[in-house]
């Protein structure tokens, strides 16, 4: 398959802020001292947003995201976490992952593929891309040196966590093998439709729930978010659960109890005072209150959780602790799998319930426009998925350009998410510039069972999922002369 580039952000905020300038000189009778206006207006406002979510850089996802709530009243499970081949394990070394900041100041960069493979692979696109450019790059990043290469950028520019796997530099040149994304102010977690966010198995960021540098040096007395945690495969249990969208390639294998994506925590009656390390009691508290969320898997260590390189977060330091080793075993013993909860409270307090009708409709391909019978996934004219946008990208154009994807990857896989028959449906057009969305569905003799039609942007309808084996076609149509886009959200009507 012919590989799409995308454009940098950078790029798309210069061509925006050059078609604003023509179209105030069009208009010729525009007071200059206005025009400047505008434009300190415009610069104010992205600085602004760009401050607004530079907070999200030390505490990371919005106040709802479980990363930074409690449950109340947790019900757990008996199932106790073995041992295995080494000691349980407090990480902040080369399997961890460093937490890099970038701004408007941070210059873009151009990551490849890792030579003699088949691309950088784009994780939402499910495609591979010879190169991708970051539009923000720190300057001191440094990717982790074990195996897993992990390293995560939080673009407070652009409102994103880029998230690295085999990351490397060599000769001066950025090479990977996996590129993920998520919103900087978003859950923390991926959603049934953008079901890959990150590096880690479950789908996240490879920073997302580790002790952080300013953390570990803090006085607090608790970390205020839920850690993150990897598992033996004597631990873990086969696939995931919510509020995880991926696992393991290997998670069939496992042979413990508690799958990725669960949450694992001490419960209230675990005796702080067995704890004397003074590392680990401040862990110990936080996985009485807020837990750990399971979100890798590891060989041959009971549990993991993981600290920012470069943390100092090590209990080892000094040569090895057994006391700390022993201490970690105690808290192994006592770790339990939350099955249930009362109930929840955010980051600020707020009682909620955790939100699992999510978007089951992703635009990526890939895509195809049917010329004399064939379906040409190569054709110029080709609207292209852009997963920054989550949205379908076309370029100016004369004519519409009608375009499908009839492969089904449009609609969730997800486990806790999987569309399921007799269940109540609304789909919603996102569109720009003109753009239609449509969605058919057939039963196995291709009659036909769902057709939407087009949709205009904002235009809505609703549906019964039908039975029996399915086949689809989205189709995405362009608008006519300047750009658009096609997008849609596709959510159960509860």
């Amino acid at each position: 398959m012919k590989a799409f580039k995308k454009v940098s952000f950078l790029t798309q905020t210069c061509l925006y802020s050059a078609s604003l300038l023509t179209a105030i000189s069009a208009a010729g009778a525009v007071d200059p001292n206005v025009a400047a206006a505008a434009q300190v207006q415009a610069a104010a406002a992205t600085a602004s947003s760009q401050l607004r979510l530079a907070q999200y850089y030390a505490k990371p996802f919005a106040n709802n995201s479980l990363w930074n709530s409690r449950p109340i009243s947790p019900s757990f499970s008996n199932f106790v976490i073995p041992t295995a081949k080494y000691n349980p394990l407090i990480d902040s070394g080369i399997y961890s992952s460093g937490c890099f900041f970038a701004d408007d100041k941070s210059g873009p960069m151009t990551v490849k593929a890792i030579p003699g493979t088949k691309g950088l692979y784009d994780a939402d696109a499910e495609d591979y891309q010879p190169q991708m450019v970051i539009p923000h790059w720190p300057a001191d990043l440094v990717p982790a040196a074990g195996g897993d290469g992990h390293a995560d950028i939080y673009d407070v520019a652009s409102g994103v966590i880029h998230s690295f796997w085999r990351l490397k530099n060599v000769n001066g040149e950025w090479t990977a093998n996996l590129y993920a994304w998520s919103p900087i102010n978003g859950t923390g977690w991926a959603d049934p439709a953008h079901y890959y966010h990150g590096a880690r198995a479950v789908g996240i960021g490879a920073c997302a729930g580790i002790i952080r540098k300013s953390e570990y040096a803090s006085s607090d007395p608790i970390y205020p978010h839920a850690l993150a945690m990897s598992l033996d495969t004597t631990g873990a249990a086969p696939g995931y659960v919510y509020p995880a969208t991926s696992a393991d390639h290997y998670s069939g294998t496992n042979t413990g109890q508690i799958p990725e994506g669960a949450l694992v925590m001490l419960p209230s009656s675990f005796d702080i005072s067995k704890i004397t390390t003074p590392e680990l009691i401040k862990i110990v508290k936080t996985l009485k209150v807020y837990g750990a969320y399971v979100v890798d898997g590891n060989y041959g260590t009971p549990f993991v959780i993981y600290a920012e390189t470069g943390s100092g977060l090590d209990l080892h330091k000094k040569g090895y602790n057994l006391k700390a080793a022993n201490e970690l075993h105690l808290i192994r013993q006592s770790l339990r799998m939350v099955t249930s909860a009362k109930s929840w409270v955010d980051a600020s307090g707020q009682p909620f319930i955790p939100e699992k009708n999510l978007n089951v409709l992703s635009m990526r391909g890939p895509w195809g426009i049917k010329r004399n019978n064939v379906w040409n996934k190569t054709d110029p004219l080709l609207g292209k998925f852009d997963t920054w946008k989550q949205a379908v990208v076309f370029g100016p154009t004369t004519t519409p350009i009608v375009q499908s994807n009839p492969t089904g990857r449009s609609f969730s896989q997800v486990t806790w998410a999987k569309p399921k028959a007799g269940e109540k449906f609304k789909l919603t057009a996102v569109t720009t510039g003109g753009g239609k969305l449509r969605v058919i569905m057939y039963d196995q003799q291709w009659k036909t069972k769902i057709d939407t039609y087009d949709m205009n942007n904002g235009q809505s309808t609703t549906f019964v999922w039908p039975t029996g084996q399915l086949y689809f076609s989205v189709y995405a149509t362009s608008g006519v002369g300047k750009s658009s886009s096609v997008s849609g959200t596709l959510v159960r009507v509860k």
